[in-house]
This record gives C-alpha cells, structure tokens and sequence, in this order.
C-alpha cells in the first residue's frame, strides 16, 4: 500500500469565524503531541487533510469546519 492510500486524502476546510482562531496538528504514533499549529484571523480558510504525520485536528475558537461528511462549527 502506497502512502497515497494508506491514509484518507480527503480534504477539509476551516474557516475562522473570529480573529485568533487556533488550528493545532496532532502526530500519530504512541506519543500524541502537538507538531503544527496556525493562527486564523476572522474569514481566513485554511485547506487541509490528514497524512502520515497527522492524525487529528484541534480547533480552539469560532470557525466553521467542513468534511466530505459534514459541517460543524465550533463554540
């Protein structure tokens, strides 16, 4: 199985409904540690997916998140 496969490539957009919205990246792995985090000001989107890096996603402020499954927005 080839890197592209091996973990889901959908993608999934956030978009900062407030000034300072923290996106922050999570690794895989036995250790779970913050690698990545960006700062959104208010009507910033950022595109993302998950890799072999990346396991999860936190969100920390008001944005709204879209998946191939959904659409959620955070308090």
């Amino acid at each position: 199985m080839d890197n592209n496969t091996k973990y889901n490539s959908d993608f999934f957009v956030i978009k900062a409904l407030e000034d300072g919205v923290n996106v922050i990246g999570l690794t895989r792995g036995t250790d779970t540690r913050f690698h990545h985090s960006e700062k959104l000001d208010k009507g910033e989107v950022m595109i993302a997916q998950f890799t072999e890096h990346t396991s999860a996603v936190k969100v920390r402020g008001k944005a709204l998140i879209q998946t191939s499954n959904g659409e959620m927005e955070s308090e």
